[in-house]
């Protein structure tokens, strides 16, 4: 549903994929005073169904002013990554690696992104907010700092004169870690947020997203309140 009415409110589109990143996003751009329009994606994960259940459940914990589901099936036929591609197997967490993932979707986020400026642009929203963190962008070539430097100036140039939309991702520099922590400040509901690449329930505990997520809670000493198959221990030395 689109809404053109000005008021003074502040409001941000969240890309909010239902993982503990983006709702941690999510709930830091409401602490910063926005309403939420909420834009979830489904473009043939292997865990889809879950990640929007959760992204649904956030949204209504958000009290959300509008929840936006998009299939963006075109991803799943370009294909060339192991969350798409049946053919591919989702390997086990190498979080030592400086290699860019087999996970990696190509380009994604610049799809996401054009959808999330364009859902912005319609509801005279001021911001969009992005879950991307340093552990990201150390394998994701469109999680880095300067992709999101220069897809803001691709906003500014490509969108209406009296446009201004800004591109927040407020834990560009943080760890997953730091993202836990801040998301117990903030009272995010992690029971309602899904990582796994490979599962839908119970989570693996040893692909990439798990491994990060589990070495997060288990740096804080706090339990991960999502259920997995197994719980290796990542702790840093």
């Amino acid at each position: 549903m689109t809404d053109n009415t000005h008021t003074d409110e502040k409001r941000a589109v969240v890309l909010l994929s239902g993982g503990m990143d983006s709702a941690t996003t999510a709930y830091e751009a409401k602490e910063r005073g926005y309403d939420i329009y909420a834009l979830h994606t489904s473009y043939g994960q292997k865990t889809e169904s879950k990640e929007y259940e959760c992204a649904r459940a956030l949204a209504d914990e958000l009290d959300a002013n509008d929840f936006l589901h998009i299939e963006t099936s075109h991803l799943k036929q370009i294909g060339a990554s192991s969350l798409t591609d049946d053919s591919m197997a989702v390997e086990d967490a190498d979080m030592e690696s400086d290699e860019v993932p087999t996970s990696y979707v190509p380009f994604r986020n610049a799809n996401l992104l054009s959808m999330a400026v364009s859902y912005a642009e319609a509801n005279d929203c001021d911001a969009v907010f992005v879950g991307a963190h340093s552990e990201d962008y150390s394998g994701y070539p469109d999680c880095r700092p300067e992709f999101f430097d220069a897809f803001e100036t691709m906003v500014d140039v490509g969108t209406k004169p009296d446009t201004h939309i800004s591109l927040e991702v407020p834990f560009v520099h943080d760890a997953k870690t730091d993202i836990a922590r801040r998301g117990l400040e903030l009272g995010v509901p992690f029971e309602h947020t899904w990582s796994c690449y490979r599962a839908e329930e119970p989570a693996c505990g040893t692909c990439d997203s798990c491994a990060f997520r589990l070495q997060a809670f288990q740096n804080l000493g706090e339990r991960d309140p999502i259920p997995y198959a197994e719980r290796p221990e990542y702790v840093d030395a």
